[in-house]
């Protein structure tokens, strides 16, 4: 695959999944729901696994990961200190975690042909995605803060967090199969409409995300 293709798939993957996080997530959070295990199982794994299966490259899913943290960093959602950091580092792990747990897998992804094998690869990678991103927010915003952390108030944390990565791993569990049913899908883009759409796809999330900052700041 041409470098500058793979490039340019990692910049709209992660671009969309920077400005689900910034948008649609402060939206859900605003509504009072669930807004980090929706992001992780209906936005974050449904792009990375996405895109693992039309692009057929590892390493692809932490680069996206590195775009979207990015792009994260532009978003005014929440009000403590440093949590735009650590929110942003938080997506970067689940792409890490994403890459570690696929990374045996063939590129083709046979594997994970059987129903209950793509299901339960769904609410394993999911599930781990989530808390992981979910712990190193609890260690990294305290100490960004000012707060200092303290490894007890983690420890007394921990059930609630493993809890909490329940409804992520069900979300996983169903949208992973999904994703993957598409792979029947012959989708194929010629270069001199590919590199359009996805440069100008990727422009509009980020000035989307940046005009919406914009706007809560001066509002």
């Amino acid at each position: 695959m041409k470098k500058m293709k793979l490039f340019a798939g990692i910049l709209v993957f992660g671009s969309l999944w920077g400005f689900s996080e910034c948008i649609i997530g402060s939206i859900l959070h605003n509504a009072q729901l669930p807004a980090g295990a929706i992001m992780t199982g209906l936005f974050a794994i449904v792009l990375m696994t996405m895109s693992r299966m039309f692009y057929k490259q590892r390493g692809m899913q932490l680069g996206m990961g590195l775009v979207a943290g990015s792009l994260r960093l532009f978003s005014p959602f929440g009000e403590v200190p440093g949590y735009f950091i650590c929110s942003a580092i938080a997506i970067v792990a689940e792409g890490f975690i994403f890459e570690l747990i696929w990374y045996k897998l063939s590129l083709d992804l046979k594997e994970l042909k059987p129903l209950t094998t793509s299901s339960s690869m769904g609410i394993i990678t999911t599930y781990c995605c989530y808390i992981s991103g979910y712990i190193i927010t609890q260690i990294l915003t305290p100490i960004l803060s000012s707060a200092g952390f303290y490894l007890e108030n983690l420890i007394v944390f921990i059930p609630q967090i493993l809890a909490s990565g329940l409804l992520a791993a069900v979300i996983g569990g169903m949208t992973v199969p999904v994703v993957l049913a598409m792979k029947k899908l012959d989708v194929t883009i010629k270069d001199r409409l590919y590199y359009p759409a996805t440069i100008g796809i990727s422009v509009v999330c980020w000035f989307v995300v940046i005009a919406n900052t914009i706007i809560l700041l001066y509002a």
